[in-house]
């Protein structure tokens, strides 16, 4: 436990833990609303999941760019820019559901732009924690630390928003977002950050990603666990676009009933990363991260099963802390071994990796729900990502000997 809190030693890493903290309710509060307005007033599945694909299939094609962007500029001011333009669109958003204006085109357009925002904000934040603590050593505490309050966010965002939208309409939801971004902005501006070697800008953008891609596909743990993140992500990850089907067709509930399916999967991934933030360092975590990506697809194969509601909220339970451990996991790993000229777009791929595929599974577990159900959807989900870790534990001799021999100075094996 000693090591649990140990990047909060750093300044300028305290500043970014509370900015965030406040932002990140504000940003589980807009999402869950979106997804209640647009099943609300449509009753589409399909569409549900339209919205996710909008939301992030930005990150898909502009992340690599923003990675290369974030090697070679500012990572702190991308960072600033990228959260005024999220608080603008929010604003828009709110003003036009307020106004009774909103219309689903306006919900994929302004989700759209936001998914081109959050592009260039992800690899710049995640690579900016590194600058914060100043540490190898403290590196991974940090990451595991920043995934923690990420899902305590998911955790307590979708049981306000469950009750926010009890009293108000979602509009005002919108809107509290738009000011939560106030926060992280006013941590960041107030960072006192060293100078960093940057990336050779003398190269052009694709000689820069090839350059990258390179040196993720040639290490085999980094091409092994990116492999893994997409195919979790693409078949586990997308369950919120099934929950407000299970809310309201599954358990005949409401908005709230929603919020706590959501919550619980969040509640799960809270424990799962406070576990690995009590972790000295990335050793071992090979083995773990196959145990958990196995343990997500179970999870959710089994919520497909159940027609019990605590039993399911047992099991979102179950499929957040499997998710969130695996991917934390391998960020922690990724980060840890990665030069630090090539952060920025190693994130990069592990965010399209993790984010970018979400809204193409998104998209495919809405149109199955639309055919053969949300319950019928998750089981097929959930067995694909079970195949998946099943093939990631037969390659785990190997990827442990790569490991063993990157992170050689911390001894031990991975």
């Amino acid at each position: 436990m000693r090591h649990a809190l140990r990047a909060f030693r750093h300044r300028n890493f305290r500043l970014f833990y509370a900015g965030q903290a406040i932002s990140l309710i504000g940003t589980w509060i807009h999402q869950i609303a979106l997804a209640w307005l647009v099943y609300r007033t449509t009753g589409s599945g399909f569409l549900l999941g339209l919205v996710t694909f909008c939301n992030q299939v930005p990150l898909l094609v502009v992340m690599p760019f923003a990675g290369l962007l974030s090697d070679r500029y500012d990572r702190r001011r991308i960072l600033i820019i990228a959260h005024a333009l999220a608080a603008l669109q929010a604003l828009a958003l709110g003003v036009l559901t307020l106004s009774g204006a909103i219309q689903t085109w306006q919900i994929l357009l302004l989700g759209f732009l936001y998914g081109v925002i959050m592009a260039f904000e992800t690899p710049a934040r995640q690579s900016l924690i590194s600058q914060m603590v100043g540490s190898r050593d403290d590196l991974p505490n940090a990451i595991a630390l920043n995934s923690f309050l990420m899902n305590s966010g998911r955790l307590v965002g979708p049981s306000i928003a469950g009750l926010l939208l009890v009293l108000v309409s979602e509009g005002w939801c919108f809107l509290i977002n738009s000011a939560s971004f106030l926060a992280v902005i006013a941590s960041a501006v107030v960072m006192r950050l060293e100078p960093r070697k940057m990336a050779a800008d003398g190269t052009s953008l694709l000689a820069g990603l090839s350059e990258a891609a390179s040196y993720a596909w040639h290490a085999r743990p980094i091409r092994m666990f990116l492999l893994l993140v997409a195919w979790l992500s693409l078949t586990a990850t997308p369950y919120p676009v099934l929950m407000p089907i299970f809310a309201k067709d599954v358990f005949h509930g409401g908005a709230h009933t929603l919020g706590f399916l959501v919550g619980s999967a969040g509640f799960g991934a809270v424990i799962g990363t406070g576990f690995l933030a009590t972790r000295p360092n990335v050793l071992g975590l090979s083995r773990l991260i196959a145990a958990t990506s196995a343990t997500a697809g179970i999870a959710l194969f089994l919520v497909g099963v159940s027609k019990i509601y605590w039993l399911s909220l047992l099991l979102m339970a179950c499929l957040g802390f499997g998710i969130i451990v695996t991917a934390a996991s391998v960020n922690m790993m990724l980060q840890t071994m990665v030069e630090e000229d090539k952060r920025g777009r190693i994130v990069s791929f592990y965010a399209m990796a993790f984010l970018g595929m979400a809204p193409v599974g998104g998209l495919i577990a809405g149109s199955v729900a639309g055919h053969l159900g949300a319950p019928a959807t998750a089981m097929i989900g959930g067995g694909c990502c079970l195949l998946g870790a099943l093939l990631l534990s037969r390659h785990l001799p190997g990827i442990r000997t790569d490991l063993h021999r990157a992170l050689s100075p911390m001894s031990g094996d991975g």
